[in-house]
């Protein structure tokens, strides 16, 4: 599958990316900077640009068949308001629906959207307000990304993740629509995995699982 990669040089992007490859897609990963991926394969294309240039996604979504959407601010930002990944999204769900790939994967956070309950109370109220707003800021944008494609008329997958760690995969994910079961962390080869699959796997689709280890 033609398969356009955003946020391809992030933590969990990178990973995708090899995942991607090792699955046998054929690639273009979108970067500011083409020295960034320094990974060579016949069926990987980089190319370089502003994610925010709709002009630009419109000639990136050429040929392409599917987009996986990593897309995140980098690490845990400032903490601050940040519409980086909305403006994005928004951008790119109107080139998709003109264009011929309309499957679209998309990375979000667990407290996005209806998964907010599945964070225990005392974290809701106390612990993200108060001592992690850098991931409420962050939480806040994937609110604003998430309508952009549920509301659209392209066949999405949300994929709500956890905290993402760099160990071994453990080659199983709990993927859950209401939280049952649903762990603290995932591992990104796992992850990527995971989302890899969503480009053929019908389970997922106009869906927003929740997955963890």
């Amino acid at each position: 599958m033609n398969v356009l990669l955003i946020g391809s040089t992030g933590f969990s992007g990178k990973q995708v990316l090899v995942e991607l490859l090792n699955q046998g897609h054929h690639v273009t990963a979108i970067t500011r900077m083409a020295d960034s991926i320094a990974l060579k394969d016949s069926k990987l294309k980089v190319i370089e640009g502003n994610i925010l240039n709709p002009l630009f996604l419109k000639e990136a979504l050429q040929k392409q068949e599917a987009v996986i959407n990593c897309l995140g601010i980098g690490g845990k930002g400032s903490g601050k308001p940040d519409t980086l990944v909305s403006d994005c999204t928004r951008i790119l769900v109107s080139e998709m629906e003109k264009s011929q790939a309309k499957r679209l994967i998309a990375m979000s956070n667990i407290g996005a959207g209806d998964s907010r309950t599945f964070h225990p109370f005392i974290f809701r109220k106390l612990i993200l307000p108060y001592f992690m707003k850098w991931l409420k800021a962050i939480i806040e944008d994937k609110n604003r990304m998430e309508p952009f494609i549920t509301s659209s008329q392209l066949d999405w997958t949300i994929v709500r993740c956890p905290n993402i760690i760099d160990k071994p995969v453990r080659n199983r994910v709990n993927a859950t629509l209401d939280g049952k079961g649903l762990k603290l962390t995932i591992t990104n080869g796992d992850l990527a995995k995971f989302m890899v699959q969503q480009l053929t796997s019908k389970n997922f689709v106009s869906e927003t699982p929740s997955v963890s280890n």
